[in-house]
């Protein structure tokens, strides 16, 4: 049954090939002084640099620029954008981009007037915001994190060796998200699919806990059917707009928090990923796909039922005359089928993963216990060394 929650999402979100018109409505209800940030100058290469730029100017806007946007955004990068954003008062944050500029963009509104070090605070101590928040929009290019919907940001720490995300409450939430489809196209083909995995893992995270009959689980169903059928025409004709759009909507519900209300969630694939990333600096969606496999099987007795499920309702399995063990385990192989037929990461060592490497990474994996499975960490060597 699904336990007590509160559900609360501030963000207004415009959908569609003309979303780009109504950015200049939501900038007139902030101030003067505007924070650009973006990533490493693809939106300059696309032209939707000089339509937002344009837009600013159009407004009155005095903005502020902070590029450079890194796709797994660093502390140190943290400290020189919220130092932007404070000597230069900005009134607002306008992000354009994918994830790690959006999860970027949120983490300086809550670091610009922090009167302690945002790392330590946010990131290693998770102690809530006590200071001034800049408000935050975006303008969507890349669709996988669903971070232009919710108050998740992911940092790494060079230095530390760990890459730790904060969920911070609806305060930190974009105030506006602008999702069109067509700004994903000009995407590599490595970082879309990469982007599909994310959402599949965001759903696959919160699918898998619990055993009760819950809604969220029926919702989660319908998502991934909807992303596997989506992504398949996808990767064969990437401006199929039908498909992007519908793999852009999916993407913002996976993480919009809704299906994780009533129920307990796991975590612990994004978790192993992000230590991934923290000694690779690989590409998200991939650390997660190479380790989900092995992840998943290792838990797989202690979800069974669940896995058949997933099995029967997701990848369509017929379960006449199987034993559980069978139907789950064959579930996870079509899953396998269709992450080799969209060309994403199968093994860690395709994301940087070497045998010297696995203790290290085990050790900075935060350990979650919202899944079947609490692990310790000669279980993470374990699942990092069948992934390899």
């Amino acid at each position: 049954m699904l336990g007590n929650f509160m559900y609360c999402n501030p963000t207004k979100l415009y959908f569609g090939e003309n979303s780009l018109d109504y950015l200049k409505g939501e900038l007139e209800n902030y101030g003067k002084k505007v924070m650009l940030i973006y990533g490493g100058g693809s939106i300059k290469k696309t032209g939707l640099y000089d339509k937002v730029i344009a837009i600013l100017k159009g407004c009155g806007k005095t903005v502020v620029e902070d590029a450079g946007v890194m796709p797994n955004p660093t502390s140190v990068k943290l400290e020189e954008g919220a130092k932007i954003a404070r000597e230069n008062g900005v009134d607002f944050i306008l992000a354009v981009g994918g994830g790690s500029v959006i999860d970027y963009a949120k983490a300086v509104s809550v670091s610009a007037y922090c009167d302690d070090d945002p790392w330590e605070k946010y990131f290693i101590r998770f102690e809530d915001v006590s200071c001034r928040i800049i408000p935050v929009g975006c303008v969507l290019t890349m669709v996988g994190t669903g971070s232009e919907m919710n108050g998740g940001s992911v940092i790494t720490n060079h230095e530390q060796k760990l890459k730790i995300g904060h969920v911070f409450g609806e305060n930190v939430f974009p105030k506006f998200a602008i999702l069109n489809p067509v700004l994903t196209y000009t995407l590599p083909r490595k970082q879309m699919v990469a982007g599909f995995f994310d959402i599949m893992s965001h759903i696959l995270e919160q699918y898998f806990s619990g055993t009760d009959d819950n809604t969220s689980d029926y919702i989660m169903e319908g998502l991934l059917k909807s992303l596997i059928h989506s992504a398949k025409i996808a990767v064969r004709n990437p401006e199929d707009y039908e498909a992007r759009s519908n793999i852009m909507w999916v993407a913002t519900w996976a993480l919009n928090t809704l299906v994780a209300k009533g129920k307990t969630t796991d975590w612990m694939v994004h978790m192993i990923g992000q230590a991934i990333g923290a000694y690779t600096d690989a590409t998200h969606g991939m650390t997660l796909s190479a380790v989900s496999l092995a992840y998943y099987r290792h838990i797989l007795p202690y979800g069974l039922d669940k896995f058949v499920r997933y099995a029967v309702n997701v990848w369509g399995v017929n379960p006449e005359g199987k034993e559980k063990q069978a139907i789950a385990e064959e579930g996870l192989a079509e899953m396998g089928k269709f992450m080799r037929e969209i060309g994403v990461a199968m093994r860690s060592s395709e994301v940087g993963v070497t045998e010297d490497l696995i203790s290290g990474i085990a050790r900075a994996t935060l350990i979650m216990d919202g899944g079947y499975k609490v692990l310790d960490i000669s279980e993470i060597e374990d699942i990092l060394r069948a992934s390899l």
